[in-house]
């Protein structure tokens, strides 16, 4: 359950965070908006264990291959996923970034031999069709929409794959490994790995008090929701994890349902069909099957 419960932190700050990387990029490249957010990221967690837990720091001596690994594939993830969002809008990548929780909860099942049952399988099942139904007006409104779909599309289909090898480094890091130590070198490194790409001129523009407040938020948002995914590894099965962060595009819609209806034109928002929320329903209700009726058999 403590795993669960972490897993629905991130679901929720992953939710939120599409729209406002699309509000960000009103002021920012991808670049530097990817470098500014690893950058906090880092300083916080380096901040923070400096104080209460310096030998943590130890790790940055000598850090394994596979910490490194993961840092590149989870660098390589945020830029795909934030061209994603620059040329498809929240939307359409929430809907396709997706496959790497897909991916993520066939690697539980291959590589972790991580077991299932028929209450399980159903509950993916029924969530797998909860998704086609929520997003199959989305997807034909935003084909014709958007011609810059087909570059996001690749974007973000990249960033999924590189999430998915993130997740699998980062489920046998963290059996070694205290898992913020973890999260020392995947934060750190991108700092250096994106740094020659920052347009640091964009930093001293005068802007309101709100967007430094804005991106600030997106560097606190990379700590605490990857911080509760690490530790939501810790504590339960990969394809758990994987039904409850797919969750996440439900909470975008959500949002950018409340963005219209007080009319908020911070982009171009695409309304969802009535149709979709029953999706949105039929999601929930296998979540529920997936994770809640195994508990309660397993008690």
């Amino acid at each position: 359950m403590k795993g669960i419960l972490l897993a629905a932190t991130t679901a929720i700050l992953w939710g939120v965070l599409a729209i406002a990387l699309k509000v960000a990029l009103n002021y920012f490249d991808s670049y530097s908006i990817v470098w500014f957010r690893f950058f906090v990221a880092a300083l916080v967690l380096v901040g923070y264990y400096a104080i209460k837990k310096p030998e943590l720091l130890n790790v940055y001596r000598k850090p394994p291959k596979m910490m490194i690994a993961a840092a590149v594939l989870l660098a390589g993830n945020y830029i795909g996923y934030m061209q994603g969002i620059n040329y498809a809008g929240p939307a359409a990548t929430q809907i396709i970034i997706q496959t790497g929780p897909v991916l993520l909860g066939v690697i539980g099942f291959v590589v972790f031999k991580e077991s299932i049952n028929w209450i399980r399988g159903l509950g993916f099942a029924i969530a797998a069709v909860g998704f086609c139904v929520f997003y199959f007006n989305q997807i034909n409104e935003l084909v014709a929409q958007k011609e810059a779909i087909t570059q996001g599309l690749f974007w973000t289909l990249g960033a999924a794959a590189s999430w998915a090898g993130y997740a699998l480094f980062n489920k046998k890091l963290v059996q070694k490994f205290h898992p913020q130590q973890v999260n020392l070198i995947i934060f750190g490194l991108p700092v250096l790995l994106f740094l020659p790409t920052v347009n640091f001129e964009l930093f001293t523009q005068a802007y309101e008090w709100w967007v430094w407040l804005l991106m600030v938020a997106l560097g606190l948002n990379t700590v605490v929701a990857y911080g509760a995914l690490s530790a939501a590894f810790k504590y339960t099965e990969a394809n758990k994890i994987s039904i409850v962060i797919i969750m996440n595009p439900v909470i975008t819609f959500v949002v950018l349902e409340i963005l219209m209806l007080l009319e908020l034109n911070w982009f171009p928002i695409n309304k969802v069909a009535p149709l979709a929320y029953v999706g949105a329903a039929l999601v929930i209700a296998g979540t529920i099957l997936a994770i809640g009726i195994t508990q309660k058999k397993k008690a």
